[in-house]
């Protein structure tokens, strides 16, 4: 399954960011797609249109949780090679777009929240934001690395 596709066409059709890669997973992660959304719902737009950590990373690191997560609370080895992971993949996609925080990724200069209404998602929308190809670029870090 191509999982760039998917995350995209979840995005498009209206869900957030770390909605749309997180359930681009969901069936390979053995989820249903309806638990997927709900547990990724509140990370889109830099976890509740706070423009923090970008959603579509977020989301690839609950992937990341699902694949590698479940480890003895006392496993520090575990929980250092799950953390390592996460680190690489957070590397890989700042080298990619020059950061990882979503207000940056959007070029926005105001600090803190957003409004809490997400933006309708026009044609001037998908123009003016990364975020297609973010979605899409999360989830193909993702494949080529752990899916492939």
């Amino acid at each position: 399954m191509d999982h760039s596709k998917k995350a995209v066409e979840l995005f498009k059709s209206g869900y957030n960011c770390s909605q749309a890669v997180f359930g681009a997973f969901a069936e390979d992660l053995g989820l249903d797609m309806d638990t997927a959304l709900k547990i990724s719902s509140s990370f889109g737009g830099g976890m509740g249109r706070m423009r923090e950590v970008c959603g579509a990373l977020t989301g690839a690191f609950m992937v990341l949780g699902m694949l590698n997560g479940g480890y003895d609370a006392k496993d520090n080895k575990a929980k250092a090679e799950h953390y390592r992971k996460i680190q690489e993949l957070s590397e890989e996609f700042r080298k990619q777009n020059g950061s990882i925080i979503c207000r940056e990724l959007l070029g926005l200069s105001k600090k803190g929240a957003d409004s809490p209404f997400p933006e309708l998602r026009t044609e001037n929308y998908y123009k003016k934001r990364p975020c297609v190809e973010l979605v899409e670029l999360a989830a193909k870090n993702l494949d080529k690395k752990y899916f492939s």
